[in-house]
């Protein structure tokens, strides 16, 4: 082990001091520590800008702190004093920065100018901006087919970019709109269509204060949103009960200092946020809510006045076929695919039965299995047996990652547009539409490989290395003909290049984006609680020659389209005028530009929120689903030397961004390269603390899936269950491993055996 790693056990609290000296340490690695703070105080804030992070709604009332330590990396990261400038890239072969890892990569700082590959000499080089444009369009328009053709978006591009980047596609003539909800929250869209005819949440901010009860699974907030803690713990203070379902256990989970509470701060203070924190086995969740639905119908039958049944009457259908299946399912089935004991569901389904408000809150713990959307549908299933849709302080919550992808897919960002959307485009457009569906995330991979797609366009994101399958997913890259990527810094897609690639540098959330006549433009983001509202960059940008996405895609657009459908210069030069073309479109967004400029901006609504339910029956439905026959832990029990992994982030990690080697939380100093165990699959798979192994992946398809070089480290997690850091771990995933209807790669079900390493301490 290097003397700079280091594994230990963290005894202290989520967030308080270790936070804000992180917090430190991150504003002086940036530089620009005296005009970071100066950003902070306006992150957030209704006439600031809004985190590039996580998208955690805003509170009624901010405070003039409303960031966490994740979003203060976000914000860093993004406006370091640290340039990439032609003269790096002169300095740096692509085979060269091949040999970096993701943290150094990103570390160099801001693009400055739009790069252009010469596969000749294996450097990027300078190229104008009209040429870049040119390129883009001569190349789309010398394709077969615009099927042949990939727009894909990460979920940190604005609705206005959204908006323009669905539009550019669509008039060009495709649905190939693959983004990063493709990867995440699919699971979670589909299911709760099906259920409730919405694929969004139910709930707003305002209903955590009034939930009697909190259900969380398959989430880490600490890590992945953290002001979500500040929520939960006002909740549990104010008595509402949190039990968290999560396979490991997390700090931010049990214990949480809250930084903004001066005494608690001074006297070394926490607050206890979960009153039952259950570990259940990778894939089990289903099986776990199952057995509290059947504890939830046995006590109906025997004390009466615990189901719903006015409301189940008024605004259900199908709880019959649902509660035959329920209490056909035996509870030895139940515990085993759970991985948890009948006592230990009968206690959640008590405070389930007591509370008369309750709240369930999940992330990619449960939608990254085969079984994904099955697991939703039966998230949907316990809360209709009290009608805890509907009504205050209860409801449904997908915490969805990057700061805008909901508000990307509101936008349009979708490879199934719905028939309704693409007749609202048809009659404000006065054009056809392309009606094929087009590919996700996983069916393009699939496209570039088999060269059925030749050109890849990506708004953000960092594509080869947020997918599964990471050298099938490189080798698809570079069999097309043009990859193009619109970034803020360096990163690992950049040098995955086709036979010809650009790098074309935008302007950051941070960063005031200017109209000609030099009036600050405003964008628009939407949070995980369907509130759409505005944001307005501070910074001046970190180089002249940086565009905005918009300019970017409007750019392209006019070359390749021309202005007879659509004004794309008037379009760019004022974004009032996007969201004027978004208001007579889509339903919710009339008088855009006068709502989103209030406050906190304006909510979406769900219709489920006032017990409507748009879905094909005209009410929420129950799902009959049974439970899988077998999840992977159980299928990997019957093969030696097998552990089913489960892909996940560090501290200092936002989705494929790294912060820093830390993840303080876990105990982890200095390295990525660790791997997630209890002692008795140590003692299964014959391997002890500090020993260094590779993980193997399945390759029954032909394909060597292995990542080297890992460091075995013991942790409280359930047997037959480990976790490691992605996207190291990304090549292990199989490219057809996905969820049934959601085709998700399947990241926290992944097949893995172990050998030992030559690496040496």
């Amino acid at each position: 082990m290097s003397s700079k790693e280091r594994i230990f056990e963290y005894t202290h609290p989520a967030a308080g001091w270790g936070a804000l000296i992180s917090v430190g340490r991150h504003l002086r690695h940036s530089r620009a520590p005296i005009s970071n703070v100066r950003a902070l105080l306006k992150l957030n804030q209704p006439d600031g800008f809004d985190c590039p992070g996580c998208a955690w709604g805003d509170p009624e009332h901010a405070s003039s702190f409303e960031f966490c330590e994740n979003g203060v990396k976000a914000v860093t990261w993004e406006t370091t004093a640290k340039r990439v400038t032609p003269r790096f890239f002169k300095r740096w072969s692509v085979t060269e920065m091949k040999a970096w890892d993701d943290y150094r990569l990103e570390d160099q700082g801001r693009l400055t100018s739009p790069m252009r590959y010469n596969p000749e000499t294996d450097y990027y080089e300078s190229i104008s901006w009209e040429d870049a444009f040119q390129l883009v369009a001569d190349r789309l328009k010398a394709l077969d087919h615009p099927d042949q053709a990939l727009f894909y978006t990460s979920g940190k591009a604005c609705n206005e970019s959204a908006w323009i980047f669905q539009l550019l596609a669509r008039l060009y003539g495709t649905n190939n709109l693959p983004d990063c909800s493709n990867m995440c929250h699919e699971a979670s869209g589909t299911g709760l269509v099906e259920a409730l005819g919405i694929g969004k949440g139910s709930v707003l901010l305002e209903d955590f204060e009034k939930a009697e009860a909190i259900f969380t699974f398959g989430q880490n907030p600490g890590t992945n949103h953290p002001r979500m803690l500040g929520t939960l713990r006002e909740a549990a203070d104010h008595g509402c009960q949190v039990v968290a379902f999560n396979t490991l256990k997390e700090r931010g989970l049990e214990r949480f200092a809250d930084p903004q509470r001066k005494l608690e701060m001074a006297t070394g203070g926490s607050g206890r946020i979960s009153s039952l924190y259950l570990c259940p086995a990778l894939g089990g969740d289903m099986a776990a809510i199952r057995g509290m639905a059947k504890i939830v119908f046995e006590r109906d039958d025997r004390d009466g006045n615990v189901l719903d049944h006015d409301f189940i009457a008024q605004h259900t259908d199908g709880l019959e076929a649902w509660r035959a299946v329920v209490e056909a399912t035996p509870w030895a089935v139940i515990e085993a695919q759970s991985g948890l004991s009948r006592e230990e569901i009968s206690r959640a389904a008590e405070v389930y039965i007591q509370s008369n408000a309750t709240i369930c809150a999940w992330a990619m713990g449960i939608t990254q299995h085969e079984h994904s959307v099955a697991t939703v549908r039966e998230i949907v299933n316990f809360l209709l047996l009290r009608g805890n849709i509907g009504k205050p302080g209860a409801g449904t919550c997908p915490v969805r990652g990057h700061s805008n992808v909901q508000g990307d897919r509101t936008m349009g960002i979708y490879e199934k547009p719905s028939s309704d959307f693409l007749d609202a485009l048809e009659g404000f457009y006065g054009v056809p539409m392309p009606r094929k569906h087009g590919h996700d995330t996983v069916s393009a991979i699939r496209a570039m490989r088999d060269e059925q797609c030749r050109v890849f366009i990506g708004l953000g994101g960092n594509f080869a290395r947020a997918t599964s399958d990471s050298h099938v997913c490189e080798a698809a890259l570079a069999r097309c003909d043009l990859t193009v990527h619109m970034s803020t810094k360096l990163n690992r897609s950049h040098l995955v290049t086709g036979r010809d690639a650009l790098i074309l540098p935008v302007i950051g959330r941070v960063e005031v984006d200017r109209r000609a006549d030099g009036k600050p433009q405003l964008i628009t983001v939407e949070d995980s609680m369907s509130m759409v509202h505005g944001s307005a960059g501070i910074h001046k940008p970190a180089s002249k020659e940086l565009r905005s996405e918009i300019a970017i895609l409007t750019g392209i657009a006019q070359r390749l389209l021309g202005s007879d459908v659509v004004d794309w210069d008037a379009l760019a030069g004022d974004y009032d005028r996007i969201r004027d073309h978004v208001a007579a479109v889509l339903p919710g967004f009339e008088d855009f530009n006068t709502r989103v400029r209030e406050e906190r901006g304006f909510w979406l609504g769900n219709p489920g929120a006032r017990r409507e339910f748009p879905t094909d029956t005209g009410l929420a439905n129950f799902c009959s689903e049974p439970l899988p026959e077998a999840v992977l832990h159980q299928k990997l029990a019957c093969r030696e030397g097998w552990i089913t992994l489960q892909t996940m982030r560090s501290h200092d990690q936002y989705n494929t961004t790294i912060y820093g080697y830390n993840d303080r939380y876990r105990g982890v100093e200095g390295t990525r390269q660790v791997i997630f165990m209890s002692s008795a699959d140590m003692a299964r798979l014959g391997v002890a603390k500090n020993d260094w192994v590779n993980l193997i992946g399945e390759s029954e398809d032909g394909i060597e899936r292995r990542a080297d070089g890992f460091r075995v480290v013991e942790y409280d997690t359930p047997n037959g269950c480990a976790a490691a850091y992605y996207p190291e771990t990304n090549p292990l995933i199989p490219l057809d491993s996905v969820g049934i209807k959601s085709n998700t790669p399947n990241s926290k079900s992944v097949a893995i055996r172990l050998e030992k390493s030559q690496r040496l301490a």
